[in-house]
C-alpha cells in the first residue's frame, strides 16, 4: 500500500510538473520547435559583437548558449539594440533577452525582469597611463569629461569634487578626452572596458585605473507575462546556478573583462544561501 501511495505521488509530482510547463507559451514554442530565439547585441564589445568572420560572439552569446544546452535546443540569435530589444520581447520576436540591459522601476513595468542579476557595470574613469590621477580623491578641481543626463556625473562631481564637462553623447566626450580638453572621462565600466579592448591604436595609451564604484545590475529579461510562469522560474534557476558554480567568472575571463568584485560578490552570497 505504501509504494503504491509513493507511486502515486511520484505520478502526481510527474503530472503537476507537466502541466506547469504546458502553462508557459515560451516554453511550449520552443519544445515544440526544438530552438530559442535570444535577442543580443553586435556592437557592444566583449558583451556582443562580430568577430572578423561576421560571427557573433562575447560574453552574452556564450551565457545565450549556456541556456540553449539546458534546453537541448537549437540557439538562434537575434541581433537586438538598446532602442528595439524590449520592442522585440514584447513582440514575441525573441524568447529572451540578454543585452546588457539595466535594471530601473519603468523597465521593470514593461519585461519580466530576472533576479538574480547576472552581471553589473559602476562609475569608471577612462584617463591616460601617464595621468596623476590615481584614486578618485584626485579628481577634484580637474576638468572630467562626461555624457549629459549620465547618473554617475553628480555623485563624481559632489563626493570627488569633478569639474563635469558634459557633452551631448560619448562620441563628442571622447573626442575632447583625445585633444586634451579634459583629464578623464567618467562613464559606465563596461563602455570604457569596451573601448579599451576595441583594438583601436588611439586607446593604446588610455588606462582605467580606479576601482569601479556604484555598481548598476544587468538583468536578463522574458516577456512580462512570463515573468512568474515556469519559464521564468527556470531562468532564476539557471542564473542562481552560473552564479554558484562559477560559470559566470568563467565566461567573464574568457571574454577578456577584468575580474569583477561584483560577481565575486554574487558567487559568495548565493554559494552561502544555497
Amino acid at each position: 500500500m505504501k509504494k503504491l501511495v509513493a507511486g502515486l505521488l511520484v505520478l502526481l509530482g510527474l503530472i503537476t510538473s507537466a502541466v506547469a510547463w504546458a502553462q508557459s507559451p515560451t516554453l511550449d514554442r520552443i519544445n515544440k520547435n526544438g530552438v530559442i530565439r535570444v535577442g543580443v547585441k553586435t556592437d557592444y564589445k566583449p558583451f556582443g559583437y562580430l568577430d572578423p568572420s561576421g560571427k557573433i560572439v562575447g560574453f552574452e552569446v556564450d551565457l545565450a548558449a549556456g541556456v540553449a544546452r539546458r534546453l537541448n535546443a537549437k540557439l538562434e540569435l537575434v541581433p537586438v539594440q538598446t532602442a528595439n530589444r524590449i520592442e522585440f520581447l514584447q513582440q514575441g520576436r525573441i524568447d529572451l533577452m540578454i543585452a546588457t540591459m539595466t535594471v530601473n522601476d519603468q523597465r521593470r513595468k514593461v519585461v519580466g525582469v530576472i533576479e538574480p542579476f547576472y552581471y553589473a557595470g559602476g562609475t569608471s574613469l577612462l584617463v591616460r597611463k601617464s595621468s596623476t590621477i590615481k584614486r578618485w580623491e584626485d579628481l577634484r578641481g580637474r576638468a572630467i569629461c562626461g555624457t549629459q543626463g549620465a547618473y554617475y556625473n553628480r555623485p563624481v562631481a559632489t563626493q570627488y569634487g569633478a569639474n563635469i564637462v558634459a557633452f551631448p553623447g560619448t562620441t563628442e566626450a571622447l573626442n575632447a578626452l583625445l585633444t586634451g580638453a579634459c583629464e578623464g572621462f567618467v562613464q559606465d565600466s563596461t563602455l570604457i572596458e569596451s573601448i579599451l579592448l576595441s583594438g583601436d591604436a588611439k586607446w593604446a595609451d588610455y588606462d582605467a585605473p580606479l576601482k569601479v564604484e556604484d555598481y548598476q545590475p544587468w538583468s536578463l529579461a522574458v516577456h512580462l507575462d512570463e515573468l512568474k510562469t515556469p519559464w521564468g522560474d527556470f531562468m532564476r534557476k539557471l542564473v542562481t546556478e552560473w552564479h554558484t558554480s562559477g560559470f559566470l567568472i568563467e565566461a567573464e575571463k574568457k571574454s577578456g573583462l577584468k575580474a569583477s568584485e561584483y560577481l565575486r560578490d554574487m558567487k559568495e552570497k548565493l554559494t552561502k544561501g544555497s
